[in-house]
């Protein structure tokens, strides 16, 4: 008898033109051999130059899908990204305070385009949403918006530090964790524009990697290398920063 796959909860925002949001992670979760789920935050109107428009669903409808998936399914994983409002956030939080499984949670900010995807009102949600999480992945803006490595630090919670943002010709990932010395990968950038839904792609890797028993530090190596492999293989589709390549991935 064949194996049932992991089921991940996808919890994020919806992009129209396939590269990021729940669109990268049902990609993701599916080429990891994961089973995706999704509760959908909010819709948008976007593509490789930019987000033209959201419409943030009603909280009481994301906590509609989220009950509807782990009533009857459940979940071995649950990846957390773009929330749409605060209402929402603190519905999310609520709703996973209690879940006995790895929670990823991707603080999305600011999309790969510029386009502010998060208000001060849903960053302060966030608080809540990194101290239910088993690992919160920030980038370079991100992690300086949540206090900066000493806050982060501070407040005790294992996190992703990415560094895909920083200058340089070597990308520098650095996984901090309590008590435990901080474990980095430094390898080379991938030159390239197609870089639409990266944050995206890693968090749900990693927490299809979590969901098939995985340490945390061998699932973020191997979401790392996923990420990687898919920068190497993105299509070129759009005028913009374009997807990645997911399905070439094998």
């Amino acid at each position: 008898m064949t194996s049932r796959p992991p089921r991940i909860l996808a919890i994020a925002g919806s992009d129209s033109s396939g590269g990021a949001g729940i669109q990268a992670d049902i990609k993701t979760i599916t080429m990891l051999g994961g089973y995706a789920m999704t509760a959908i935050t909010a819709l948008t109107a976007q593509n490789t130059r930019g987000v033209h428009a959201v419409e943030a669903m009603a909280p009481d409808f994301v906590a509609a899908q989220i009950d509807a998936c782990l009533e009857d399914i459940g979940a071995d994983a649950v990846k957390i990204g773009m929330l749409g409002s605060a209402d929402i956030a603190e519905v999310v939080a609520d709703r996973l305070e209690d879940l006995p499984c790895p929670v990823v949670f991707d603080p999305v900010m600011i999309a790969t385009s510029g386009s502010v995807l998060a208000d001060e009102a849903t960053i302060e949600v966030f608080e809540w949403l990194m101290e239910i999480a088993t690992l919160t992945t920030p980038n370079v803006p991100e992690l300086e918006a949540l206090g900066g490595a000493d806050g982060m630090t501070a407040r005790g919670i294992a996190y992703l530090a990415k560094g895909g943002d920083a200058d340089g010709p070597m990308i520098e990932d650095r996984l901090v964790r309590p008590g435990l010395e901080d474990e980095i990968w430094s390898e080379a950038r991938i030159v390239t524009k197609h870089t639409h839904g990266t944050g995206c792609t890693l968090s749900s890797a990693i927490a299809t990697r979590l969901a098939v028993g995985d340490p945390l530090e061998k699932a973020v190596a191997e979401a790392r290398r996923f990420v990687r492999h898919a920068l190497r293989q993105a299509p070129g589709y759009g005028l913009g920063n374009g997807p990645l390549g997911h399905q070439a991935v094998r």
